[in-house]
């Protein structure tokens, strides 16, 4: 069983929601990444979503290109990254995304970059810019090596789309509650209760809910919804803001202690 699925079979079982945490890989170093995967798992995070430094990352607003820049200026390349991964599994079993764009593993091989994530201890991969009809053998790639292609499904997916790609997917769905790029909003979406029971009628998986969710309130309110929420790029402007300081890994943690204490709010 893979940790994604364990964790979320663990919360249903629990009757908890879950929290899932996007940082850019990287920013502002690699050892910060590995520190902050430990806290956050500390924290109750359950799911950590790496976002892989690109240079044209066309999905995501100013927060996390600038994070992903951040990234690349500190040097931060796939195999270091996955050597960074591997690094937190000597310490930490949290579940791991990678958030990445298709040309990183088309430079190198799709076969060649799925099986060196596996052994890196990757669960997951959520590629932004690869449809599942244009996918050709990425998803038997993925199921062979035992990691969880995650595909995304946005307010403007219409029903017979959804049919194709729910059953497609594996560990969970990410339900993007907006149009348009990553980023902070002041309120939620409004329509989420309605996408999420017609994405429910395509697969049992869980359902993460993201793109916008800056703070607790908001983290309470779409947790009410979805089976997971996440958080990146009001997790990210945390990390822009505070810099290379010492504190900057128990700061940034507790920022999202607060947002996983919303969603867990018997969580201690």
């Amino acid at each position: 069983m893979s940790r994604i699925v364990e964790r979320f079979n663990t919360l249903r079982k629990q009757g908890q929601k879950g929290f899932i945490a996007y940082i850019g890989a990287g920013d502002p170093h690699l050892e910060a990444t590995r520190q902050f995967a430990l806290a956050f798992d500390q924290a109750g995070v359950d799911v950590l979503e790496l976002g892989v430094p690109f240079s044209d990352p066309l999905a995501d607003g100013l927060v996390n290109q600038l994070a992903a820049q951040r990234g690349l200026n500190s040097g931060t390349t796939p195999p270091k990254l996955l050597a960074t991964i591997a690094a937190i599994r000597r310490d930490s079993q949290i579940p791991i995304v990678l958030y990445i764009y298709f040309n990183l593993l088309h430079r190198v091989g799709m076969d060649h970059f799925i099986r060196n994530a596996a052994e890196a201890g990757v669960d997951g991969i959520l590629v932004l810019d690869l449809p599942p009809e244009e996918s050709g053998s990425y998803e038997k790639l993925m199921t062979d090596a035992g990691l969880s292609p995650i595909y995304l499904i946005a307010p403007t997916t219409p029903d017979d789309r959804i049919a194709i790609i729910a059953p497609r997917g594996m560990g969970f769905l990410y339900y993007i509650s907006r149009e348009g790029v990553t980023g902070m909003q002041q309120k939620v979406a409004a329509n989420i209760d309605t996408m999420t029971a017609r994405i429910r009628e395509h697969s049992a998986l869980p359902i993460a809910v993201g793109f916008g969710i800056s703070n607790p309130e908001q983290a309470r309110a779409v947790a009410a919804s979805a089976d997971a929420i996440v958080v990146g790029s009001a997790i990210v402007n945390q990390i822009a803001a505070i810099g290379n300081a010492d504190d900057l890994v128990p700061r940034v943690t507790a920022f999202v202690k607060e947002l996983v204490n919303a969603v867990k709010p018997t969580r201690s």
